[in-house]
């Protein structure tokens, strides 16, 4: 297990710590990116390894390879893991695809994780920051409802921080892009489908083998408007032809490459704050 020395971060690190260790075993929902993956490293430090279990919803909406990756993360920390298939897919409210969307996908993840919580006299956390505060983000508040904390939230840590202990902590995630569920890639009111699923997925994923590793594609019928940050539009330009042979490919008509860049929860423009 990695070691950490917490003295030079201005104390945040042992903060989070405490945080933690105040709330005695949990389960952590394990995403796989850089929030979950802190609080699942810092739990290694707050508890012994018989209090702590990381969890990953094992669902359509998840990008290929990324269970594995979640697998290899927590073995990376000696922390115990197993996936868990959530029903999200069978909740006509998730389908329908309206803006409480998240809520009734985190819904399903608590279905799994707080019976497994329960059996082990623990508190399922997840790894929501500050900054998500701000915007529209039905399923912290299913994810609250249910009995749910966010660590990072309680010992007051932006993304900012994350990634600035996550570097110190040694964790090989802490400049991963994020990596939200493939349904937001669908505009609001468009109904959620397993092949619509697919063929983001499919898409992204050839577009990560180009070299993209910060993406999405906007799902937008016959279009793909793809979402790049804007210091990769001129990557993105010369290699035009083969990115339009490859995202249409996987069933698209149209390619479209946005201009104003990647935008994270840029769909959820429409929503009213």
């Amino acid at each position: 297990m990695p070691m950490v020395n917490s003295s030079t971060d201005g104390g945040a690190s042992d903060r989070l710590i405490d945080v933690i260790k105040n709330m005695g075993p949990i389960v952590v929902a394990l995403s796989g990116g850089v929030d979950s993956s802190l609080v699942m490293a810092a739990a290694s430090k707050a508890l012994s390894d018989e209090q702590i279990l990381a969890v990953t919803a094992d669902s359509d909406s998840l990008a290929t390879d990324e269970l594995d990756h979640c697998r290899d993360l927590a073995a990376t920390w000696g922390v115990a893991w197993h996936p868990t298939e959530t029903q999200e897919m069978n909740d006509e409210r998730y389908l329908a695809n309206n803006p409480d969307r998240c809520y009734w996908c985190k819904s399903a993840l608590m279905d799994q994780l707080v019976p497994i919580a329960q059996q082990r006299d623990a508190t399922v956390v997840l790894g929501v920051n500050m900054d998500d505060l701000g915007d529209h983000r039905p399923g912290q508040h299913a994810a609250a409802q249910r009995g749910g904390r966010f660590p990072l939230v309680e010992a007051g840590f932006t993304k900012a921080m994350i990634r600035e202990l996550a570097q110190r902590w040694g964790l090989e995630v802490w400049d991963r892009p994020a990596m939200p569920c493939l349904s937001s890639r669908i505009p609001y009111g468009t109904e959620v489908s397993v092949a619509l699923l697919s063929r983001i997925d499919r898409a992204e994923r050839a577009l990560r083998q180009l070299g993209f590793s910060d993406v999405r594609v906007r799902d937008y019928g016959d279009t793909a408007r793809i979402e790049v940050p804007s210091h990769s539009m001129v990557k993105a330009a010369e290699l035009a032809e083969t990115i339009s042979e490859q995202v249409t490919s996987v069933g698209y008509r149209y390619v479209t490459l946005d201009m104003a860049g990647l935008r994270s929860g840029n769909l959820n423009h429409v929503v009213a704050r």
